[in-house]
């Protein structure tokens, strides 16, 4: 923990109520801090592993009622709370969670909130996403009980003539929705030219002038078609050009814009389906870094500008720049030839000079490196890691089990697991590679026509070329507080992500490592 003087949000002499409750929530978390600044946190893992067991066998408590429309939702922020902590579920309770989210699913396609409920793409993603964890391939294990067919004739029924998605018929359009929809139709297959025309571009009308984004844009088409004899078609016309953002900047709706156009890489890669419009991402890693919070807050994410620090956010904000990654934005993959000969030339020099006594380069990484809590204060990320997962572990916990927003609160199962995601995204370097990609394509089995194989192999490899970097990992705190890596599209582990895809890709996805015509080991 940092010894450096903690200083309050300045107000320039000017109180309001904003800044007020600002003062007190840093009061709070002052009281969180750790007594010395060598104290070890500890991720209290029995004790949330305890709190997610409860809800799952014995039930929400009644405070839930309210989420009655969030059935599939409850049951992914358990199941993917215990993949993040490295827990597998016994063959009892996973059939007993196939056969509760097979309930869900509606007779014309998606699932609902609750049996009987219409379809919503937010319900069908976290359902799609349980049954990733839980299912299994042939009868009941829930994956070939999905009816593809119909979910992609829900999908089409929502799509609307600017690209974007309603969440559900006669509602409105989000750009969380539009996420939830792009990934569970890459997990399954159902990613297609037809679905997913004008996507990118509403994708990047919806980004603010602070530089993240917004729920929506303004509609891009006529709502109301002119009188009948001026009609030239019996569909809406989409306009010229998109209209603006529709609210402000979020960090929900920044991830699933971005972790949405990550998943259209495969279709706008090509000059003739290459959307008009492209993201800023200078101001958009501007508005990502500001909205991590001061040493006064604990260094947590807060979600809009000139509000309080949430939990959650280590995951819709800390998990973003992952993606960015994707875009070419951060990560030694993504550093010029001649930033890296720079720096090579540096380390060289500082090597070459014998003398430089116990304030030597290479003695002060071994002093570093023998740190109690194991942090090499080496940093090339662009947010301050340890700093969130400081905030996690010292305030995100609740004594009785379970994560929650900020403390007094208390614990719920949504924030649990989003502040666990957000400890996996401090905690490990996940980015896509191209030579793992590589790997995957040369390991694709053709089927069908060549056009759309080609496109089918390029979901697949893009979507599953995220690795881990060997070595990378920062677990403050020993590695007793490691939790599993998590995909930074899916957020789910890389092992569930493959093992979904591959059963309806028909594909095998090669071990690390693997070369076409060798028999076995790594190269």
């Amino acid at each position: 923990m940092s010894t450096k003087p903690l200083h309050p949000t300045p107000i320039d002499a000017f109180s309001t109520p904003t800044s007020d409750v600002q003062y007190e929530t840093e009061s709070i978390l002052l009281k969180h801090f750790p007594p010395t600044p060598n104290d070890t946190p500890e991720l209290n893992k029995n004790a949330h592993l305890q709190y997610l067991v409860r809800n799952l066998v014995q039930g929400f408590p009644e405070r839930y009622t309210s989420q009655d429309a969030s059935q599939p939702w409850l049951l992914f922020w358990t199941l993917q709370g215990f993949s993040a902590l490295q827990v597998a579920m016994d063959p009892g309770n996973r059939q007993k969670a196939i056969d509760t989210i097979m309930t869900w699913q509606h007779p014309d396609g998606g699932f609902g909130g609750g049996p009987g409920q219409a379809p919503h793409l937010l319900a069908t993603y976290a359902a799609v996403s349980a049954l990733a964890i839980v299912g299994r391939p042939g009868p009941n294990g829930g994956w070939d009980q999905i009816d593809r067919k119909k979910l992609y004739s829900f999908f089409m029924s929502v799509k609307q003539p600017d690209g974007s998605f309603l969440v559900a018929k006669h509602m409105e359009v989000d750009v969380r929705g539009i996420y939830c929809l792009l990934n569970t139709a890459t997990l399954l297959d159902l990613l297609t030219p037809e679905l997913v025309k004008g996507t990118a571009d509403f994708l990047a009308s919806c980004q603010t002038y602070e530089g993240g984004f917004a729920s929506a844009s303004h509609p891009s088409y006529e709502v109301r078609p002119p009188r009948p004899e001026y009609r030239t078609s019996s569909k809406p016309r989409v306009l010229a050009s998109p209209r603006p953002a529709l609210g402000e900047a979020h960090g929900g709706y920044t991830f699933c814009a971005l972790a949405g156009w990550v998943l259209l890489l495969p279709f706008t890669a090509s000059s003739d389906t290459a959307p008009t419009l492209s993201l800023r991402l200078k101001p958009l890693l501007r508005w990502l870094t500001s909205m991590q919070c001061t040493r006064a807050s604990l260094g947590g994410f807060r979600g809009r500008t000139n509000k309080l620090v949430d939990g959650c956010y280590s995951w819709w904000c800390g998990g973003s720049f992952a993606l960015l990654e994707a875009l070419g934005v951060g990560g030694i993959q993504n550093a010029s030839l001649r930033a890296v000969e720079e720096e090579e030339r540096v380390l060289k020099d500082e090597e070459g000079k014998k003398e430089m006594g116990r304030g030597g380069r290479e003695k002060e990484k071994e002093k570093r490196k023998a740190d109690e809590d194991g942090w090499v204060d080496v940093d090339d990320s662009l947010y301050d890691q340890k700093a969130l997962q400081e905030y996690l572990l010292y305030a995100g916990q609740h004594p009785a089990g379970g994560l929650r927003d900020k403390p007094p609160k208390n614990a719920d199962a949504y924030h649990t697991l989003y502040c666990l995601s957000g400890l996996s995204a401090a905690q490990h370097h996940v980015f896509p590679s191209k030579a793992r990609q590589k790997e995957i394509e040369d390991a694709w089995v053709s089927k069908g026509h060549y056009e759309e194989d080609n496109l089918r192999r390029r979901v697949f490899s893009s979507m599953l070329s995220w690795v881990e970097e060997e070595g990378a990992s920062r677990i403050l705190g020993g590695k007793g507080n490691r939790v599993n890596a998590t995909h930074p599209v899916t957020n789910l582990t890389m092992t569930h992500t493959e093992g979904i895809m591959s059963h309806f890709y028909n594909q095998r996805v090669p071990p690390r490592g693997w070369t076409p015509g060798l028999t076995g080991g790594k190269i």
